[in-house]
């Protein structure tokens, strides 16, 4: 690789990495800033849409996004995922001390539950299921 194309490939993933959405694509940061504009302002009375700090913002929106870690801290099944054991242990800690419990899982059960909405909408009762365990690949 010659030098004017290995500053070309830096360049480009630095922008490619480094951009913001105002400069990528100002009409979708323009939708999005009328968005949180109009939730700032306005009262939501479905409890799902609850309005959330710029802190849980944040944290929703950062580099976890980019991580599957599928187990639980100190068990995955993929490596790669000290940071996110270390965050989750966090919040484990954190609610175990708001609710005075001993154990607490924070990981979101929506995936069991869209499982069971797909068995229940393509089987019938007495139909055979197979799944492999998440160990081989299921």
């Amino acid at each position: 690789m010659n030098d004017s194309a290995s500053y070309s490939d830096r360049d480009y993933l630095d922008r490619f990495f480094g951009e913001e959405l105002a400069d990528r694509d100002p009409d979708l940061f323009a939708s999005l800033k009328d968005e949180l504009h109009r939730q700032q302002n306005q009262i939501e009375l479905i409890a799902s849409e609850n309005i959330v700090s710029r802190a849980v913002m944040q944290a929703s929106g950062s580099v976890l996004t980019n991580k599957y870690a599928e187990g639980y801290p100190g068990r995955r099944y993929y490596g790669g995922c000290e940071y996110v054991d270390v965050a989750e242990s966090l919040a484990i800690e954190r609610a175990k001390k708001l609710f005075d419990c001993k154990f607490v899982n924070v990981q979101p059960h929506s995936g069991a539950q869209a499982n069971g909405a797909v068995m229940m909408a393509l089987v019938k009762p007495g139909d055979t299921i197979m799944g492999l365990s998440l160990a081989a690949g299921g």
